[in-house]
């Protein structure tokens, strides 16, 4: 007889982004793959990052000696000051704003939300989503014993998502009294992009109703419309009266940074208090890892005009490639709707209006994943991408907009991210034939 695993062991299935990349590795006939569906982005690191990274025995180095020891549970004060600085380059200021290092985004979520929201069925406050929400944000609750409600976005014919109206976000705070709102300004899964006005909108809203405002910054600076840097940081008492003292922001290696790896993020709030206990609360854990803080802090150093020509040069490079996706996919599946490419480093696309009418998106991912070919340059070749329904929190038995859409991510080559549109278009037929 075995011992039991917990209920919420036993529940546990795979991240839809992690699905296919899952069911893939199971599949025993070779083919060549161009993998979309997680966003582990491909770039080199900054190269002030690189430089230390390829440099750990140099004389300068902390750990020439091959001695690494804990930090502070704070975080080094170079790492901390890397990401005050990366705030400030965006034209934002930072006296008075707090930072904490973390393993990674993954880690900060799950600290603020048990920070900010009560454990589910008690009478302390759920976590406010906007859907499609980055499922990460609804598993972390759900491990840590907190409550989701979420509002709904839809996406238009033309591409692009629109926020439900303010009143109708209000309805959903009043019923449910949320403790914080997650707003991602440069949107995943969307590609949506949250401009200053709508960051203004939603802050007044946090006030109101005493929320906090927890902004996930991952992909601050990628954005591919003629707006300015947007960010919870760009928000003023004299436009938000009352939001100084409520606003956290998730900081990350991962994106800007092309640091996937490295696991370095970080928590910034203007709440010295809330700083003050979430260090306390992540004690047991130590300390973030220490060497990845060491690559990381090499940006404290970096100038802000330099700063903004490496922003600048992601976002040629991104805007490109998802600028020719969209147009290829359009013009090959005729009735495609693919989400305008805004913001971020995602695509969503939805064949809702040319899709069997029980076509499952889930089904569509796990085949191409586990059996699905196309012969692409004489090689048999499948796609990964993220199907949609777990970024949607929809009661059973309600219509899921999910069901029919899924994400790319812009990770790969461009020349293989120019092999893209051919693949879903072949494999999409083939699968619905």
């Amino acid at each position: 007889m075995q011992p039991k695993m917990s209920a919420h062991f036993q529940s546990r299935m795979p991240s839809a982004i992690r699905l296919a990349q899952i069911r893939f590795m199971e599949r025993s006939e070779r083919v060549a793959v161009i993998g979309v569906a997680i966003g582990n982005v491909t770039l080199p690191m900054h190269p002030a990052m690189q430089k230390r990274m390829l440099n750990l025995g140099a004389p300068e180095s902390p750990f020439k000696d091959g001695v690494v020891k804990y930090s502070a549970t704070v975080g080094l004060d170079e790492t901390n000051a890397a990401f005050l600085n990366i705030i400030a380059s965006s034209g934002f200021r930072t006296d008075g704003l707090y930072s904490q290092i973390t393993d990674g985004g993954s880690q900060a979520m799950e600290l603020v939300i048990v920070g900010t929201c009560g454990p589910a069925g008690s009478k302390e406050k759920p976590l406010f989503l906007i859907d499609a929400a980055y499922t990460n944000y609804k598993a972390m609750a759900e491990r840590t014993g907190r409550a989701t409600v979420s509002v709904q976005r839809i996406l238009q014919d033309n591409g692009k998502f629109t926020l439900p109206d303010l009143s109708r976000i209000e309805e959903v705070i009043e019923k449910h009294k949320p403790g914080a709102m997650v707003v991602i300004p440069y949107d995943n899964p969307t590609g949506h992009f949250y401009d200053c006005k709508t960051m203004v909108a939603l802050g007044r809203l946090c006030v109101k109703y005493n929320l906090w405002m927890i902004s996930d910054e991952a992909y601050r600076e990628l954005f591919y419309v003629p707006e300015k840097t947007s960010s919870v940081w760009g928000l003023s008492e004299d436009e938000v009266p009352g939001i100084t003292g409520r606003r956290i922001s998730i900081e990350t290696s991962s994106k800007v940074w092309n640091a996937c790896g490295l696991r370095i993020g970080a928590i910034v709030t203007d709440n010295k208090e809330y700083n003050k206990r979430s260090i306390a609360e992540n004690t047991a854990n130590l300390c973030p890892n220490v060497i990845g803080q060491y690559i990381f802090g090499s940006l404290a150093h970096e100038k802000h005009g330099a700063l903004q020509k490496w922003y600048a040069k992601l976002r040629g490079y991104y805007q490109k490639m998802m600028t020719e996706l969209t147009n290829e996919l359009r013009h090959r599946l005729p009735g495609v709707i693919v989400s305008s490419p805004d913001a971020s480093i995602y695509s969503v696309i939805d064949v809702k209006k040319i899709a069997p009418a029980d076509f499952d998106a889930q089904d569509f991912v796990i085949w191409c994943a586990s059996e699905g070919e196309t012969s692409l340059d004489g090689v048999p070749t499948t796609l990964l991408v993220s199907p949609m329904a777990e970024f949607y929190s929809v009661p059973k038995g309600e219509h899921n907009p999910g069901k029919t859409q899924m994400r790319v991510a812009y990770v790969e080559t461009p020349e293989n991210m120019k092999k893209v549109p051919k693949l879903f278009e072949e494999l999409f037929r083939k699968y619905c034939a």
